[in-house]
Formats: structure tokens, C-alpha cells, sequence
């Protein structure tokens, strides 16, 4: 099987599919490797580094190229230089590119979409959503120190004491653990919440405290993501969070519903209520945002609070954010690889093939995003 690693076009992209490491694993597997030539230019990875373990340098796709290996969804120019039948693995942000998987349908590809690995314990080494937002997490918070006009730890000097800067984490999955810990490991002092009841325990045991909002009944889907709270439950829960808002120099907001809009937690009145100088990094900001005012990609002022909306915050640690994505592309691989035939085999009664494969023989596969797609 000859699989071709495409290099990221998207603006500002620095991070990439894969790594030498991760390409030597995949070579010594059996697969065939073609790299588009500069593929590692961003990270200092010379094509010398690739061709010397194995891999061929190419400017196009080759013509015998069963599959093509990126990070981002691709351009619809791209797919169209896709042969018909062969196969494609990248991040896909399927409900929110229709026009994309319309494409693809229309290339018969067989798409497989890494942000529907299962939630399953085995299946962890292969989550792609889990690996990058936990570097979201902690870039966030270092971005927030960098931008804040205070210093985190409490310090004693002969001028006086400094007070910690004070974090709260809303959102209390991979992104928002990860942000609790790298607060509190530079000093700070910490809150979190979280409409699950069942991460109390985990947000305790990095330190901080969990704050608690009675909003009715809550919890969380089987794949482990928070269940969308109701408008009436969302209007209960902003009122008690106002003077939590008001307490933080610094807000992470890292609440999604997979597949849904993100909600939308802190109004305008919340700013309002919070110290000027203060910092937001809103790490949903790509999914409609989590914060008044937030943009996608933008960092604004609003009466003295600064709001931050980058969408690619893995990629401000880019080495470690490719280094995860690649181990995620190769375990994926593994587990999907046929040792006698040198293929993958696209068996639907795996669990992980059959959720990740979303597109196949010209059918959308996921029920949730045929859903979103035909209601487009």
C-alpha cells in the first residue's frame, strides 16, 4: 500500500501529519511513503531526515498512491486531484464542512474522520481530539500569563506580598485539566467548574477548587462529552457564575457539544463585572464561542478585558502537537493493518474502523452528521 502525506496549507499552520519517528514506525510496518516535498520545512525537519529512513520526497501526489495522509481537512481543490476509490485520513470537522463531504462523497473516497475515534479506553492512543486539546489546555494558560499585567505566584518581597493571580477553568475535560494543572503548577490559585458532577473529584486532585452551580439535572454522554444544557438550565447557570467571573483575572473557557454549536457561558454582563487588565482565552471560539465578543482567530479589547479566540492552540506548541497527532496516525494504522495482505483493512464490524470511517462507497456512515447534512 503507497500512502502520500500531504503538507498542511492551512494559514499559519505550523504543525504536521507526520514525524520522522512516526514515519519510520509506518515504513517498518510495510507502507509505502511518499512526502510532499518541504512537508517537515515548519518544525526544521529536513526531507534529508525522511528520504534517510526510508521515505520518497515528491512535489505532487504519485499516480499509485492508495491514500492520502494529512492533519487538516482538505481544500475542495484538493479533492479534486484525489483519484476516485482511494482513500483519505485527516481531521475532517465534519459538521462543519458539508460542502466537503459532499466532495468527497462525489470522489467515492473512503474518508476516515479522526475526530469520531471512539471514546473507548482502548482506543485512547488513537484520540486525536484528546492529544491536541490537551496542549490546547496548557498553551492556553501560558498565553494568559504572557498577556496578563500580573504575576501568577504569590510572592514575598521586602515591598509587600503579591497576591496569586486567580485562573477559572470552565469546562473540565482534557483541555480544561490540562489548564487547571499548568495554573496551578506556575502559581496560581484555581477554580473550575463543570455541569458533570462526576470530574469533582478530578479537578480536586490538581488543586483547585471545584465550583458547584445548581442548574437541575446534567451529566454526560456515553462518549464522555458534557449533554447540551437546555436554554432555561444555561440562563441559571450564568447567573451564579457572574460573581465568579467577577473574581478572575483570567477566564479558560474550553465548554463544546460535540457536533452542536458551542454554548455560549459568558455574557456581555460577566465582562462588564470583571477587572479591567484581566485576560479570556476562549479555546471554542472556532464553534460559534463560549464568550461575548469572541472571534475566531482574534484577540480583541473590550472595555479593558482582553479576549482571545485563536482556533489553532495545539499549534503554539507545534513540535509536541505533531508529535501526539503523528503517534495517533500511527496506532490508528496499526490497529487497521492487514501484516499478510500490507493493506488496511476496512473491516465494519470493528468498532474504531466503523466509526472513523465516515465516508464509504459514496455514503455518509455517521448517522449525526447525515442528520446535520441533510437538515444543511
Amino acid at each position: 500500500m503507497h500512502a502520500f502525506v500531504a503538507k498542511e496549507r492551512l494559514k499559519g499552520e505550523t504543525r504536521i501529519a507526520l514525524t520522522p519517528k512516526a514515519t519510520e514506525k509506518l515504513i517498518k510496518l510495510g507502507l509505502k511513503l511518499s512526502l510532499e516535498k518541504g512537508l517537515g520545512d515548519s518544525l526544521y525537519y529536513p526531507d534529508s531526515e525522511y528520504e534517510a529512513i526510508g521515505a520518497s520526497i515528491s512535489e505532487t501526489m504519485p499516480a499509485d498512491s492508495d491514500m492520502v495522509i494529512r492533519l487538516n481537512p482538505p481544500s475542495l481543490e484538493e479533492v479534486a486531484s484525489l483519484k476516485k476509490g482511494m482513500m483519505h485520513l485527516s481531521l475532517l470537522e465534519p459538521f462543519q464542512n458539508k460542502s466537503l463531504l459532499r466532495s468527497l462523497q462525489d470522489k467515492d473516497i473512503s474518508a476516515f474522520c479522526l475526530e469520531l475515534i471512539p471514546r473507548t479506553t482502548y482506543a485512547q492512543k488513537m484520540d486525536v481530539l484528546s492529544s491536541q486539546a490537551s496542549l490546547a489546555g496548557y498553551a492556553a494558560v501560558v498565553l494568559a500569563a504572557e498577556k496578563i499585567d500580573k504575576a501568577f505566584p504569590m510572592m514575598s518581597t521586602p515591598a509587600g506580598t503579591i497576591s496569586p493571580a486567580k485562573v477559572l477553568v470552565i469546562g473540565a475535560g482534557v483541555a480544561g485539566l490540562q489548564a487547571i494543572a499548568t495554573a496551578k503548577r506556575l502559581g496560581a490559585r484555581v477554580e473550575a467548574y463543570d455541569t458533570r458532577p462526576v470530574v469533582e473529584e478530578q479537578v480536586q486532585s490538581l488543586g483547585a477548587k471545584f465550583l458547584k452551580i445548581d442548574v437541575g439535572e446534567t451529566g454526560q454522554t456515553e462518549q464522555g462529552y458534557a449533554k447540551a444544557l437546555t436554554e432555561e438550565q444555561l440562563q441559571k447557570q450564568r447567573q451564579q457564575m457572574a460573581k465568579f467571573c467577577g473574581n478572575a483575572d483570567i477566564i479558560i473557557t474550553t465548554a463544546q457539544v460535540f457536533g452542536r454549536r458551542a454554548p455560549r457561558i459568558i455574557t456581555e454582563e460577566m465582562l462588564v463585572g470583571m477587572r479591567p487588565g484581566s485576560v479570556v482565552v476562549d479555546l471554542a471560539a472556532n464553534t460559534g464561542g463560549n464568550v461575548a465578543y469572541s472571534v475566531a482567530d482574534e484577540e480583541i479589547m473590550h472595555q479593558g478585558i482582553r479576549i482571545i479566540g485563536l482556533s489553532n492552540m495545539p499549534g503554539k506548541v507545534a513540535r509536541d502537537a505533531s508529535q501526539v497527532f503523528a503517534s495517533n496516525v500511527v496506532n490508528f494504522i496499526e490497529h487497521a493493518w492487514d501484516k499478510d495482505k500490507k493493506h488496511l483493512n476496512l473491516n465494519l464490524e470493528d468498532q474504531i474502523i466503523s466509526s472513523t470511517l465516515l465516508i464509504h462507497q459514496g455514503k455518509i456512515r455517521d448517522d449525526r452528521v447525515r442528520q446535520a447534512l441533510e437538515e444543511a
